[in-house]
């Protein structure tokens, strides 16, 4: 059993708990965040997207030309670029890169966020234009012969790339979301369906919606999962959950952490509910209490209004890696974690969290067999 480990960058200084501070592109942040993501042993870290972050096919580029085996998941809403261009952009840097890039695919959880890039689509119809969208960029990726495509929202004709991904058949796709649509989409389309940090049985339910999505899509490999945390690790228990009620108390004052990128991303107007339905969930999940199952804490979910992966892990190191390989045992295969402290937290993951997990993983193994 192998568990792929993804962090996550931005190009400045920011979190729910840390105001930005800095240019909005600080190139000597992002070439130390990357190296400690690549020293902590992280196999990717997720390029953000909003309608207000700088461009990630770029962030991803420098990221690349500054590290040597760190691989980068590089966030994008259909939509915005023509499917044909956005193919060729993803092969061209899978080529310069030395085949270590992947898309995750986020057909757009806020209305608001998606206006402010002038789309007015609801969302039956984003994820209708997804499934085209990646329809085209699949086949752009890899037809052998040109290729016509009319579809409701597309109209390509003798689409015939120079540009192939390094990455044979295809550079892999990610693709998020927790609606029924997105189980329709994301299980036909997804190599790795990514969800946010729910208990273990919702998490189950999840997992088992995306496997019939895909079945019911003709698949015979399904999906693997991702799940996403906020791991708050402390030398004891004690200790890690003084500094979880720390971290609390600053998301607070801080009105939810408004101007981290998770923040930006989600701003809605006046007391307006979330729309996706991910935020949802973590919202109703914390409704049903603080604590679930081993170390899921939920308080940091409700006080950012669940704008983004919320939902913490918290205890000592050997306490939050027992409980990611809780969500192993369910069939996870992707952990992405990202801490409150995002570069501090990157590297004490390295020294500290990933090691355990990969042992334990590697204990597991038959004989023979590496983990």
């Amino acid at each position: 059993m192998t568990v792929e480990f993804i962090g996550m960058i931005g190009t400045q200084h920011v979190s729910e708990i840390h105001p930005p501070s800095g240019p909005p592109v600080d190139p000597d942040f992002v070439r130390r965040f990357v190296t400690a993501h690549e020293e902590a042993g992280f196999d990717r870290v997720l390029v953000g997207h909003s309608a207000s972050t700088p461009d990630g096919l770029q962030v991803a580029a420098f990221g690349a030309a500054h590290s040597e085996r760190l691989g980068f998941l590089v966030a994008h809403r259909p939509g915005f670029m023509a499917p044909t261009l956005a193919a060729r952009a993803y092969a061209t840097l899978d080529r310069f890169s030395g085949g270590r890039v992947a898309m995750h695919v986020i057909s757009g959880g806020s209305d608001a966020d998606q206006r402010r890039d002038g789309d007015h689509l609801d969302k039956e119809a984003r994820y209708r234009r997804t499934d085209e969208y990646l329809d085209v960029v699949t086949r752009t990726w890899t037809a052998p012969e040109p290729f016509d495509h009319h579809g409701e929202h597309y109209r390509v004709e003798d689409v015939d790339a120079a540009v192939r991904p390094l990455q044979q058949p295809r550079i892999p796709v990610y693709f998020g979301g927790s609606s029924a649509a997105a189980y329709r989409v994301g299980g036909k389309h997804a190599d790795v369906f990514a969800l946010w940090g729910e208990p273990l049985a919702e998490t189950a339910e999840q997992i088992a919606s995306v496997h019939a999505a895909a079945r019911a899509a003709g698949r015979q490999t399904l999906p693997g999962i991702s799940v996403s945390f906020r791991p708050i690790l402390g030398a004891t228990e004690e200790l890690a959950w003084e500094r979880a009620h720390r971290i609390l108390d600053r998301i607070v004052a801080a009105d939810g952490g408004s101007g981290s990128f998770t923040g930006r991303m989600s701003r809605r107007r006046g007391n307006e509910p979330p729309a996706n339905v991910g935020s949802q969930r973590l919202l109703a999940a914390a409704a049903r209490g603080e604590l679930h199952d081993r170390a899921l804490w939920t308080p940091t979910a409700a006080a950012t209004s669940a704008a983004g992966n919320s939902t913490a892990l918290v205890g000592t190191p050997e306490t939050v890696a027992a409980a990611l390989l809780d969500y192993v045992d369910i069939g996870v295969t992707t952990l992405l974690i990202r801490g409150y402290d995002p570069f501090d937290d990157a590297v004490d993951y390295g020294r500290e969290l990933l090691p355990l997990v990969r042992a334990e993983l590697a204990r597991r193994a038959p004989v023979g067999v590496s983990a």
